[in-house]
């Protein structure tokens, strides 16, 4: 199960080099989803959500609180989505989501980074499907499976990863699954959120492609404006 190792890849990941974008992502993310309701999570779905996803890429408590409290202020900042599709090196696919308040920075800026390492816009989109993704540890996965489908969950697909579980479900059940899950003691998730899941994944065997792949995930990872980034490449 690729997908759950990536998900303990990206947390390892977050080092001290990285840590200003990826806290820049959390604050707009969280700033956005506050303002679009009641600024508590203990009222806001979409917020609840925002938060308990940058906890678990160990967002701080202090980096979530201001951009609450940003929200709670009235400000006036507006952030707008984006989305861009590639074909990358050794046959890859990868789309990259943006959250920014300049679009034409963001667009210039990702662009950069495939032009520099190698890649070019096209429609990938096709080769990807939006899935609810739940990735936690704590429970079996025959339990997992029968919780859901007792629980009249969409789900689409449970796997077990050594200690990990990933559990995939419609986009639309993604926080009824949650509930369901706590049924059975499940309250802390590595992952839960709504994902491109690629439908068919590769192995990128050649050195030169496999590097340059590699450097489009490290830059794209230092851009403040990248929300998400989604690909078809098992990770070793």
């Amino acid at each position: 199960m690729g997908r759950a190792h990536e998900v303990r890849a990206k947390s390892m990941a977050a080092t001290a080099a990285k840590r200003s974008a990826l806290f820049m992502r959390a604050s707009k993310e969280i700033y956005m989803a506050a303002k679009s309701g009641v600024p508590d999570p203990n009222s806001n779905l979409a917020l609840r959500s925002a938060v308990e996803k940058w906890k678990s890429q160990q967002v701080t408590k202090d980096v979530i609180e201001r951009a609450i409290q940003k929200a709670k202020g009235g400000s006036g900042e507006h952030y707008e989505a984006g989305r861009y599709e590639f074909f990358g090196p050794g046959g890859s696919f990868i789309i990259v989501d943006t959250l920014t308040d300049n679009v034409n920075r963001a667009l210039t800026d990702v662009r950069t980074v495939f032009t520099k390492h190698g890649g070019h816009m096209g429609n990938v989109s096709y080769n990807f499907t939006e899935q609810g993704v739940l990735v936690f540890k704590g429970a079996k996965k025959d339990a997992v499976e029968e919780a859901l489908i007792l629980g009249d969950v969409d789900v689409r697909e449970v796997n077990e990863d050594g200690e990990f579980i990933e559990a995939l479900v419609a986009p639309t059940a993604l926080n009824k699954a949650k509930e369901v899950l706590k049924g059975i003691n499940i309250t802390n998730f590595d992952e839960a959120e709504i994902r491109m899941i690629a439908n068919e994944m590769i192995t990128i065997t050649d050195p030169e492609a496999k590097t340059k792949f590699q450097q489009i995930l490290d830059a794209l990872d230092e851009v403040s404006d990248v929300q998400e980034v989604y690909h078809n490449v098992e990770l070793n």
